[in-house]
């Protein structure tokens, strides 16, 4: 990538001598395009790799997404098997609620994400929902996937 001397031949015009030397003013950019198509090819594959790791078969709804929100969302997860999890990390339900508390204190948003396997009752879903509030936090989004039924008949 550096600055090269270029032999000129003689017989220029102006004047020129023979055997003069100019600088070469071209900069090389194969190598800098190489690094950045090598940077692109990494976030390509690593970019799916961000989202929150826990297996969960979530219902499906007619409601669309959320706005995205600058802080990471905290996400609690209600496996089939019973498990309770904060973001990929299994909790006792017993510890449930300190552990919220814990985390409400240092975050500056009070929005949690509720991720529960559709086949979870509706009992529990609504008992950890509970405790997400007494944990302190208030704005509780369900997650689901689009393309469930929607009700009021405007399918097509």
């Amino acid at each position: 990538m550096g600055a090269g001397v270029i032999k000129k031949s003689g017989g220029g015009r102006r004047g020129r001598r023979r055997g003069a030397s100019a600088a070469m003013s071209e900069i090389n950019v194969t190598p800098f395009v190489d690094v950045m198509l090598v940077l692109l090819i990494i976030f390509m594959v690593a970019a799916p790799l961000l989202t929150v790791g826990v297996p969960v078969k979530l219902p499906e709804t007619a409601a669309n997404a959320l706005p995205t929100e600058q802080e990471e969302p905290l996400t609690i997860t209600l496996v089939a098997d019973g498990r309770l999890m904060i973001q990929t990390t299994e909790t006792a339900e017993a510890e449930l609620i300190p552990k919220l508390s814990a985390i409400a204190a240092e975050r500056t948003s009070k929005k949690v994400f509720l991720r529960a396997d559709g086949s979870i009752p509706y009992e529990r879903v609504a008992q950890v929902m509970g405790a997400l509030n007494k944990g302190g936090f208030q704005d509780i989004g369900l997650v689901t996937d689009v393309g469930g039924p929607t009700f009021g008949g405007n399918d097509g």
